[in-house]
């Protein structure tokens, strides 16, 4: 049978030799398939498959190239910045769907017959279509947030052992609790796109201030949308669950992975009523939404810890964290990107001028948890630093619990 080399990283075999390959699998991973399927479902193309080692992944809900998270996670896979991960399929509804019309839609069609092209990654509307997994399946689930449960669950029954989601996970605490429930009930483990939990500069700001006796941390996070009506309300409306199930549950992450935040461990909060700012705008649809464009507050616990966050929509591009003294001084800053990011930030805004510059800062970090948790798929050893669904859960419930009294202190 005939063994068609794509190019040095990708192989792809004919359909006749579909049975045979599930005997050849690492670690027993066998699975029958109907050759009858597989021809149905691509119309007797060639299916590519991940090589010996890497996950078979599942990227679910693409989004716009240059402005969805779930494009970039794609561009690193297939630039094999992971190696563990073999982008193999690629999900996306909306764009393979009703939107595929649009403007946006019509980017994505282009760029999804380049990929096709280049790399022989295979793209669907729905997870219907994917065959069964012939290597250990990773679900990379990077979808709007309110159509996470039902992706979760169509992941499951079809065929991922891991599933990689990306923040919040799920519009409230209550589905999140029943996705983890599924989840559990299936064998599946679900772990989180919470890529700060392994930033250099979180590490290093924890590092500094365990030197400085009584210090307090800031978390400090940005986002470069233009500071106008029609810019944060387009941002509102997209990010409907809100800035701290949204933009700032990364720095909640933290603070619940890290500081021991919890519901039930919070003594005080407090905003910081003079940096922070809540507005009512409209989004494209012409609804109205009330969000924070920029909020900072500080929590103390029950148990002595004290941290604050700030986040601001249209503070740039960068993230930052500090440490101040007993008598309030700042004595020591981190940024993300560092001097040394910086270079590799230039070299990607040259590459992709037109995407979110926040793809480029945490540019590193994103490819360190999909490699961990593509690697555990593979091999069942610990994704070392990365966040579980149980610490999504207890974020989310913090989110929820912050939200309205930040809200009422800004009135």
């Amino acid at each position: 049978m005939k063994v068609i080399s794509y190019n040095t990283n990708k192989i792809f075999l004919s359909s006749t030799m579909l049975f045979s390959l599930a005997s050849r699998r690492a670690a027993g991973f066998t699975v029958n398939r109907a050759v009858t399927a597989a021809t149905r479902a691509y119309g007797g193309s060639s299916i590519h498959f991940a090589k010996e080692g890497q996950a078979e992944v599942i990227l679910v809900g693409c989004g716009a190239p240059n402005r969805g998270m779930g494009w970039y996670h794609a561009v690193q896979m297939l630039e094999d910045k992971c190696p563990s991960a073999s982008l193999d399929y690629i999900v996306e509804p909306w764009f393979m769907g009703a939107g595929g019309d649009s403007p946006a839609g019509q980017d994505f069609k282009a760029w999804q017959d380049e990929t096709e092209a280049k790399y022989g990654t295979k793209f669907t509307a729905s997870l219907e279509e994917l065959p069964p997994p012939e290597a250990p399946r990773l679900a990379l689930i990077s979808g709007r947030t309110a159509d996470n449960p039902r992706l979760l669950s169509e992941s499951i029954a079809h065929g991922a052992k891991c599933i990689y989601l990306e923040k919040p996970g799920a519009p409230t605490v209550a589905e999140l609790e029943a996705m983890k429930n599924e989840a559990d009930a299936a064998s599946v483990e679900v772990l989180m796109g919470y890529n700060k939990n392994v930033c250099k500069y979180v590490r290093k700001t924890r590092e500094f201030a365990e030197t400085v006796p009584g210090s307090h941390v800031t978390f400090v996070s940005n986002n470069a949308y233009e500071n106008t009506p029609e810019s944060l309300g387009e941002c509102f409306e997209r990010n409907a669950e809100g800035m701290l199930k949204n933009m700032a549950i990364h720095e909640l992450a933290l603070l619940v992975s890290f500081y021991d935040v919890s519901v039930d461990n919070i003594a005080e909060v407090v905003a910081d009523k003079e940096f922070s700012s809540m507005q009512t705008l409209k989004g494209p649809s012409g609804k109205e939404y009330t969000d924070f464009d920029k909020i900072k507050f500080t929590i103390k616990t029950k148990t002595g810890n004290e941290v604050s966050v700030q986040a601001d929509r249209c503070g740039g591009s960068d993230s930052y964290a500090t440490v101040t003294d007993k008598a309030g001084e700042e004595v020591f800053r981190y940024y993300m990107p560092d001097e040394e990011d910086k270079v590799h930030v230039k070299e990607l805004q040259a590459k992709y001028p037109t995407a979110m510059p926040y793809f480029f800062t945490q540019d590193p970090d994103y490819i360190t948890v999909k490699e961990r948790v593509a690697k555990h798929t593979v091999d069942g050893q610990p994704a070392e630093g990365i966040a579980t669904i149980q610490i999504a859960i207890d974020t989310l419930k913090v989110a929820e619990y912050l939200t309205p009294i930040l809200q009422e202190q800004l009135k």
